[in-house]
């Protein structure tokens, strides 16, 4: 563990790729040394990836590909410098009373994860597909309503983020790298495997083997689970979304994507050795970006790390007073008659 020097992790792993007139970020693949470990088989025949697994180490790499990088990939000491200065830039951010380098209302850095922990330089983006790796565009659709969450999130509170209404974070916000609670508790029984995250004290449970999908019109926040194993690898596909306006999404930037019902997810947990989980998770939802995208990053198993209750809308001030607050600012409008 790091106290807040910019440490960066690089793995015993070659970087590879086949260039031609386009980059091809599909191809940046990492050669592991081959490994006679293999994991303990459960009762059930599940390989076991029971405990505590955390994506900190993800939380420096960028989304999207940094311009630097277009077209080629870097070398190993190119990455690390490269994870090495961002990691750097945001453990030396100061914080000013009330506001820091991240605008007003930020956190000081000792509450973030990444603060005490090290960065990895595993790649120089999350997004592994497209081969640009660059997210596709929102719909005109899904960008019509990132304008209305912007415009009208405080209306009302049904209207409000839904990871901010303590209600769901969605598959993106529970999986994706993020600034705290990266640890997520896999426990596994005969038929399943859950996933329990930290962040507002959420729990996946996927069925293995399982069949079908529930009717067509159960719709869930997190999707319709479906688990099975090929290999060493965990594949979970998930359907029967429920339609959530405003949902978060990496990199939306302003305003929160939509969540459609039409959505399909699958991810993949492949057992790399007895310390690492290489996860992805594919999105394919027409009615909000124009193409489905793929993340890849590591969990790293970490025992040590300790979730705690997140008694989430016990002590959640911030709704009644961005409510409260939207409701002053209406009020002065209207004395005002300006806007």
């Amino acid at each position: 563990m790091n106290t807040n020097s910019a440490n960066v992790m690089i793995k015993g792993v070659n970087f590879t790729a086949g260039l031609a007139l386009s980059f091809s970020l599909s191809l940046f693949t990492l050669t592991v040394t081959a490994q006679e470990w293999q994991p303990e088989i459960l009762s059930d025949g599940q390989p076991n990836i029971t405990g505590m697994w955390n994506n900190v180490g993800a939380t420096a790499t960028p989304l999207q590909m940094p311009d630097q990088f277009e077209g080629r990939v870097p070398n190993q000491e190119e990455l690390a410098d490269f994870i090495r200065s961002r990691d750097e830039a945001r453990k030396g951010a100061v914080w000013q009373g009330f506001e820091n380098s991240r605008g007003v209302g930020a956190y000081e850095n000792y509450w973030f994860d990444w603060y005490w922990s090290d960065a990895q330089a595993d790649a120089p983006a999350l997004i592994v597909d497209p081969p640009t790796g660059r997210r596709p565009a929102f719909t005109e659709e899904a960008q019509v309503q990132k304008r209305f969450n912007v415009e009208h999130e405080h209306d009302s509170a049904g209207n409000v983020e839904s990871g901010d209404r303590c209600l769901s974070r969605g598959v993106f916000g529970m999986m994706m790298p993020t600034a705290y609670n990266n640890g997520k508790l896999i426990i596994q029984s005969p038929g399943y495997v859950m996933i329990h995250s930290e962040m507002i004290h959420n729990a996946r449970i996927i069925p293995i083997n399982a069949g079908e999908h529930v009717d067509e019109k159960i719709k869930l926040w997190e999707g319709d689970p479906r688990g099975h194993w090929e290999g060493n690898t965990l594949i979970i596909e998930s359907t029967n979304f429920r339609y959530v306006g405003n949902m978060r999404a990496p990199g939306s930037g302003g305003g929160n994507a939509v969540q459609n019902e039409g959505r399909k997810m699958i991810e993949t947990f492949t057992i790399e050795d007895e310390d690492t989980l290489r996860y992805t998770l594919t999105v394919d939802d027409s009615e909000t970006y124009e193409a489905p995208w793929t993340v890849a990053f590591p969990y790293e198993l970490d025992n040590d790390y300790k979730q705690y209750e997140y008694a989430c809308h016990e002590g959640n001030y911030a709704m009644d007073n961005r409510l409260s607050g939207a409701r002053v600012e209406e009020r002065g409008i209207a004395e005002s008659g300006t806007r």
